[in-house]
């Protein structure tokens, strides 16, 4: 069974920092390409940052230049730097990842994980 299993989650002061993780188990052959998503109440999932198994990166707008995803392609583990934390960045995050198992190309979602910033 293949799960994604995020940590790091929980409170962060604005301008402070916090580090999610995410690790895939299971048959995996080999992960595509991972990402974070976030989701906050009343709002819409939307997309955090993907990064490539060749390493090409890909930022929302709101995080450029405060966040930062990277990848250990022999873990299958993503991770997701966050520093300058601000209030709006409140959400619980959820880690995405596509993997190949057993010869096929499939989309996973791990369970989430809240990020609450506030001082």
């Amino acid at each position: 069974q293949v799960q994604l299993v995020e940590s790091g989650g929980g409170l962060g002061q604005p301008g402070g920092s916090l580090r999610l993780s995410c690790a895939a188990s299971g048959s995996i052959f080999s992960a595509n390409t991972m990402g974070w998503y976030r989701q906050a109440p009343g709002k819409e999932r939307e997309l955090v940052a993907t990064i490539t198994n060749s390493g090409s990166t890909n930022y929302a707008d709101s995080v450029k230049g405060r966040f930062t995803i990277s990848r250990n392609n022999v873990e299958k583990t993503v991770y997701l730097q966050m520093n300058s934390l601000k209030p709006e960045d409140t959400a619980v995050y959820y880690c995405n990842a596509l993997l190949w198992v057993w010869g096929r190309l499939n989309n996973y979602w791990g369970q989430g994980t809240q990020v609450t910033v506030s001082s």
